[in-house]
């Protein structure tokens, strides 16, 4: 039996969760070396704060409309991280933009995965921009967040092939099953203690 100290992740999201569901099943194997211990979710029908319901993980609607500013919202979540003793923080579809006070907080302590090969096609809707722009390849990667959008350094990709027919939705349901399994190995690696930032890029050490 693995009796080591798991690390302790929260996920923020505002939809489906279907990246936190996958981070979550990884989590369950008997050899992860992490635990999803909180879920907060900006959206207050946000399907992953049912699945965390079922998954048993504590969880938390937080509104950002009851809080006058941006930076009592934030102030708000970061208590409730830090009181949560929370290791890691992995951004599953949360439709927010962290300000540079948040990231600070939790500085290389924030992932992201996005539904492109960065640095190409940051930002909104990835997948379209890369069927209008006729790419050959796309994919999906795990970066650290910082300040800019889809910026940070990354950690992990993998590459899709894009065909001639795809469209954006036919890209989206491609790329997204690639995320299920990028984005818990990044975590695996992060409490491995394999990644470290030099010079602004990842290094992945054995």
């Amino acid at each position: 039996m693995n009796n080591r100290k798991k690390g302790r992740v929260a996920v923020l999201l505002s939809g489906r969760g279907s990246n936190f569901e996958s981070i979550c099943r990884y989590s369950k194997r008997e050899d992860s070396n992490f635990e999803v211990s909180f879920v907060i979710s900006n959206k207050k029908k946000a399907l992953g704060l049912t699945l965390a319901e079922n998954f048993g993980i504590p969880n938390l609607y937080i509104s950002a409309k009851k809080f006058p500013t941006r930076s009592g919202y934030e102030d708000h979540l970061i208590k409730i991280l830090k009181e949560q003793n929370i290791d890691l923080i992995c951004l599953a579809g949360f439709m927010k933009i962290l300000s540079e006070r948040f990231i600070d907080a939790f500085r290389e302590r924030i992932v992201n995965i996005h539904p492109s090969l960065l640095p190409s096609f940051p930002g909104l809707h990835a997948q379209k921009q890369a069927v209008d722009r006729g790419v050959r390849v796309s994919g999906c990667t795990v970066h650290f967040v910082d300040t800019g959008v889809d910026s940070g350094p990354i950690i992990l990709q993998r590459a899709v092939t894009v065909d001639p027919d795809d469209d954006e939705r036919s890209l989206s349901e491609k790329i997204l099953k690639y995320e299920h399994e990028l984005f818990p190995k990044a975590i695996e690696l992060y409490f491995n203690g394999s990644l470290k930032i030099s010079d602004g890029k990842v290094i992945i050490e054995k």
